[in-house]
């Protein structure tokens, strides 16, 4: 792959998008469970409950600033690296990301500061509110970001003038073909993220000795969470897949490494694509399982990349390989994530607690909703390409002319500090996590507290 500027271009949004996708991930969904720990709290008035939300409080102020400060990045680049991008498309994007100002950014800001700080400032029916104000925050950024986002896959409610887009139908640019199916998806990756991020920190925190109440409602709370979660997830990832062979076959194709259409097409479960030959190399598949996934027929035609060719031998489908192997990744983290908390979810209801080494594997996979998170993304966007706004506009069209060392010399900076900077917070998610008495139980129960004193009882010295 030649690194030119179009190519930098690409990783360098790719690196910043990946970066900050992280944290909104984690706020989106850990602002309800937030809001039920206060529930729970103030219909049993049982302490526990509020042992855990204030230790999650400190996650979710973390994760929080996190996702603000990279998101700015982002906004940046539309006019250094893409101004095409907004001169073509400007008058949908525009008006999109000033909804997300208007109600989201406006909410959260607001009502945040009453939830970090104000649980002994105001009542508690107050900053029980406070909660639930910023999660719907948190929620409506998603929404009109995913807008956006779905547009660019599917575009709907414009028309061109001169090349320029201009909306015509607000209703169809906002609720546009996949847009529901791809808040759904993004909703609950959003959800089992939070869910095996709770059970894997809760876990860690029991396996090093804190036994406080606090921790165990929390590791139940994450458990049943991913457990309740992921069959829905799998029923969304159908229903937006069979979407996206409406709307987008060249990337289902890709999807699937198919090379010819052809009805029943087996499910490959391993192959390594070649573009330049156009085939599979050591496939390993079900026989008839791709049409039966995909057109709930074992006989049904599913589309070939061979289709989506120019006359002059121009690929107008995604580059296979990524998107192929960033699909297989995404499903099989999401079985494991459906054996894992299943069994224990089970376990929790036979015998009370987890053990030792499944207490161990839910370490393992705390940032597992991460890596379905991102392997999806970028089935998502690099199955997009050739276009940015898919029969609109192609990503090489709104490419600005800065050169390739400058941008390679930025990308560089930003993965330097991306890097430094999620070695920061999970080491800091640790910290947090730590028991006061170094590994002592802590059994008692917590004194009232503002969320970001010690959650924790220190014993005396």
């Amino acid at each position: 792959m030649e690194l030119d500027a179009l190519t930098l271009a690409r990783i360098q949004f790719a690196a910043n998008i990946s970066f900050h996708i992280l944290f909104p991930t984690i706020t989106i969904a850990l602002g309800w469970v937030l809001f039920f720990f206060k529930l729970a709290y103030g219909r049993s008035g049982d302490e526990r409950w509020m042992d855990a939300y204030r230790f999650w409080v400190k996650v979710f102020a973390l994760s929080f600033a996190m996702g603000v400060v990279s998101g700015i990045t982002m906004s940046f680049q539309f006019g250094t690296n893409w101004p095409g991008f907004m001169e073509r498309v400007g008058n949908v994007a525009g008006p999109l990301l000033a909804y997300e100002i208007l109600t989201a950014f406006f909410l959260e800001a607001v009502f945040v500061g009453i939830m970090l700080f104000g649980s002994r400032r105001v009542p508690g029916w107050a900053h029980t509110t406070a909660t639930f104000l910023v999660a719907v925050g948190t929620t409506a950024s998603a929404f009109w970001i995913l807008v956006l986002n779905s547009w660019m896959h599917t575009p709907a409610g414009f028309e061109l003038r001169d090349g320029v887009v201009h909306a015509t139908d607000w209703w169809a640019v906002v609720f546009n073909p996949s847009m529901p199916y791809r808040l759904a998806h993004m909703l609950l990756a959003s959800g089992l993220t939070v869910a095996f991020l709770v059970a894997g920190i809760s876990a860690w925190r029991w396996l090093i000795g804190d036994r406080s109440p606090g921790v165990e409602v929390a590791l139940r709370t994450g458990v049943t969470l991913g457990a309740v979660l992921i069959p829905l997830q799998i029923l969304a990832g159908d229903l937006h897949g069979l979407n996206t062979l409406e709307h987008q076959p060249q990337k289902v194709a890709a999807m699937e490494g198919n090379w010819e259409t052809q009805g029943h097409a087996p499910l490959l479960l391993f192959a390594l694509p070649d573009e330049e030959a156009r085939t599979n190399h050591f496939a390993l598949g079900i026989p008839s399982g791709a049409s039966l996934v995909l057109r709930h027929d074992p006989a049904g035609v599913v589309p070939g990349l061979d289709d989506f060719v120019a006359e002059d031998g121009t690929a107008l489908h995604p580059p296979v390989a990524p998107v192929f192997f960033a699909f297989r990744i995404m499903v099989g983290v999401g079985m494991l994530m459906l054996v894992v908390s299943w069994y224990a979810a089970w376990r929790l209801w036979r015998r009370g607690e987890i053990g030792t080494w499944l207490a161990r594997a839910l370490v393992a996979m705390t940032f597992s909703g991460w890596v379905a998170t991102l392997a999806g993304w970028y089935v998502t966007e690099i199955g997009r390409q050739p276009w940015l706004v898919s029969g609109l506009l192609r990503t090489a069209d709104a490419i600005s002319p800065v050169a390739a060392p400058i941008i390679a010399g930025s990308l560089t900076m930003y993965l330097a500090t991306y890097v430094a900077l999620l070695s920061a917070y999970v080491a800091t998610l640790f910290y947090l996590a730590r028991p006061a008495g170094r590994g002592e139980l802590v059994t008692r129960p917590l004194p009232a507290s503002d969320p970001f004193d010690q959650a924790l009882v220190r014993p005396a010295r």
